[in-house]
């Protein structure tokens, strides 16, 4: 499998040198904590210059980061689909039964957001707020009617996410309608933070066997490993290509794994100033505090 990336991990910064925006490939081992860091200012990056962030390659520059963005902006997304019900422990607790087949929805690219930037809650998001952390594939080239063999070919990389969910517009059938819809209720501006990096398909393969951890105000909520994927990688790759093309820097979020607020007796809903993190193992943090307005 070739990769078609030139840079293993990938950040977008602001620089600590000209404050501009720039992209970056952390100087940091495959365990370092890249958020951590960059808060403290010690994060340091091979500049990488492209027409984007997948043609950006190394300069032979170093440069210091001042901030740490998302490594991806709405502009730069087509559309984020997204997989409902796809970690075993979540549909067990649903009360669900097993899908034969992967369930999808979609999200905006308006939902793409930075790490450590606050997400806004609207007022009527604000009763039933939810997390939901996910592992996302990146996609790196236009995709249609793949193979499952084939499917890594068309993954640029992965990133950590947050599907940031508003429940009872979504389950309610006096809000949600006959049957629960997930578009409106997950799709609102800067629910679908991503962070800190994007990390090669060339270091993480098939993203099998990583950890997963997902922390509300520092108590743990979620904790699985993405081998308990019921559709991995290229099975999702390969069933949302059917017919339809994965344009390159579309994004597949993969679904949760149990301990969302929903699963919880009573549920523990977000509230206003709660901080949501997000760890995948290999990849890092990425980090949100919800804002009502």
């Amino acid at each position: 499998m070739s990769s078609l990336t030139k840079w293993e991990r990938l950040i977008r910064y602001v620089s600590a040198k000209d404050g501009k925006i720039k992209f970056g490939e952390p100087i940091v081992d495959g365990k370092a904590d890249i958020d951590a860091l960059a808060l403290k200012g010690e994060l340091k990056v091979k500049v990488l210059e492209g027409a984007d962030w997948l043609a950006a390659s190394p300069t032979g520059e170093e440069d210091e980061v001042k901030e740490l963005l998302g490594p991806l902006t709405p502009m730069d997304v087509p559309v984020v689909r997204c997989t409902g019900l796809n970690y075993k422990t979540h549909i067990k607790e649903t009360g669900f039964d097993m899908p034969a087949n992967p369930t999808l929805f979609l999200k905006t690219r308006q939902a793409v957001a930075d790490t450590r930037k606050p997400v806004p809650i609207p007022a009527l998001g604000q009763p039933q707020c939810d997390y939901e952390g996910e592992l996302t594939i990146v996609i790196g080239k236009d995709a249609k009617n793949v193979s499952e063999a084939d499917a890594l070919e068309y993954v640029a990389g992965y990133v950590s996410s947050n599907d940031v969910s508003c429940r009872d517009w979504q389950m309610e059938k006096d809000k949600a309608g006959m049957m629960p819809q997930w578009c409106f209720s997950k799709t609102f501006d800067k629910y679908a933070p991503l962070g800190p990096a994007i990390v090669s398909t060339s270091v993480l393969g098939d993203a099998k066997g990583l950890g997963l951890k997902t922390f509300v105000n520092g108590e743990v909520r979620q904790e699985t490993n993405t081998s308990d994927l019921l559709f991995g990688v290229r099975k999702l790759v390969s069933f949302f290509s059917t017919g339809q093309t994965l344009e390159q820097g579309s994004l597949i979020m993969t679904g949760t794994p149990g301990g969302p607020a929903i699963g919880m007796k009573p549920p523990k809903w977000l509230r206003d100033g709660d901080e949501v993190v997000v760890e995948i193992e290999g990849i890092g943090k990425v980090v949100n505090v919800m804002r009502f307005e």
